[in-house]
């Protein structure tokens, strides 16, 4: 099973001015592997492959003169961008993902990968990468296993990390049986969190909107500032700063939640949420993307393959809230605003919220034990 472990690096000055270097040579082959493909394609209809850029490209702009300063960079990280421009190129055709961009100095986020002879010193805390040397590493926790990729990143604070992925030799445990009684159901709010389908709220935080007058007082200082000028990138550290830490509650309220779910129930229900298309609202979009959904469920998936649970996620066009939990009849005129309603047929009283997380929990169940295999593991629906 491969795990990823992410710790702080602390470089000395030598190993900051190295590690620049390693992102300008890393970002500038990506871009020349990019331009490459791009001509090639308007002008043949193909483009080149990754052995392609590896052994003409790049060992061409190795020889030349006035690039031979890529020398100084370890091989593979520079063969490993190209990896990486070739897996971009390729979820661009086969998933119609974003085409790829050219990437600038200025990104928030710069990094490079080291694919192996990365080693990790425990009890010097240092981590050892080739031709840098090791490099301090404050390591919160211990792993056994085998060293895999390896991946520096730097943030928009001068903060450096190190993600270091590892395979400890152990297999996914089996997924348990799917019973209703050690199943929930989800149902994603603003207003709430999330509801469960056993009557749990789950407030939501609202880490942007908290501190949203303060990022805005720091935005009109920015905006104020000379462009090039120190005090402007001091301006933007500042605001960088309170991002960062405006992500990173963010990060660890979804953490603690997903693993308590997780870890407490067998199998959640969850519904399929058109993201991209909610954003579309701009009365929404901003509380939307405060809540991160997507993050949510990403997190909820892979934690339920590492414990070993089931995650259904049943259709957006469900009509969840709308339906009575309790006689299936239909309340079609039901508006967003009406937070309790009484259904006309069975006289039941709903808390709508509530309601619909006890819906997508029986669509849930009904996907599955529709199946004719009831009480077999599941793998994830989509």
């Amino acid at each position: 099973m491969l795990k990823s472990y992410k710790y702080r690096l602390y470089p000395n000055c030598e190993q900051q001015k190295l590690l620049s270097k390693y992102f300008g040579c890393i970002r500038f082959i990506y871009n020349q592997g990019l331009a490459t493909k791009i001509k090639s394609y308007e002008e043949t209809g193909k483009s080149p492959s990754c052995y392609e850029l590896t052994n003409c490209m790049l060992k061409e702009l190795k020889d030349a003169e006035e690039t031979s300063w890529l020398k100084e960079v370890y091989s593979q990280c520079l063969q490993s961008s190209l990896r990486n421009l070739d897996s971009a190129f390729s979820k661009f055709f086969k998933e119609h993902k974003g085409f790829p961009k050219f990437k600038s100095k200025h990104r928030s986020v710069q990094g490079c990968q080291f694919p192996q002879n990365v080693k990790v010193d425990f009890d010097n805390k240092r981590v050892i990468f080739p031709k840098i040397g090791g490099i301090k590493t404050v390591f919160s926790r211990r792993f056994k296993g085998k060293v895999k990729t390896t991946t520096i990143s730097k943030t928009s604070t001068d903060k450096y990390y190190v993600s270091i992925l590892v395979d400890n030799d152990k297999e996914l445990l089996n997924k348990v049986k799917v019973e209703e009684n050690s199943t929930i159901g989800i149902d994603l709010g603003i207003k709430d969190f999330c509801i469960v389908s056993n009557g749990d709220k789950i407030s939501n935080p609202k880490y942007l909107k908290n501190n949203l007058d303060r990022i805005k007082v720091l935005q009109r200082r920015l905006s104020r500032k000379v462009k090039g000028s120190q005090n402007r990138k001091k301006a933007v550290k500042r605001l960088s700063v309170l991002h960062e830490y405006v992500r990173n509650l963010r990060n660890d309220f979804l953490h603690k939640l997903s693993t308590k779910l997780v870890r407490e129930n067998q199998t959640i229900c969850l519904e399929d949420l058109n993201v991209e298309g909610m954003i579309k609202n701009h009365n929404l979009a901003q509380s939307i993307s405060d809540v991160s959904w997507s993050k949510f469920v990403e997190y909820l998936k892979y934690k339920a393959e590492w414990y070993g649970k089931n995650i259904v996620q049943i259709g957006r066009f469900e009509p969840s809230s709308k339906m009575c939990s309790v006689c299936g009849s239909i309340k079609k005129d039901l508006t967003l605003s009406d937070r309790e309603w009484v259904c006309e047929v069975c006289q039941t009283k709903h808390d709508r919220d509530i309601n619909a997380s006890v819906n997508i929990k029986k669509f849930g169940l009904s996907l599955y034990l529709g199946s004719g295999r009831p009480g077999e593991p599941m793998e994830m629906s989509h």
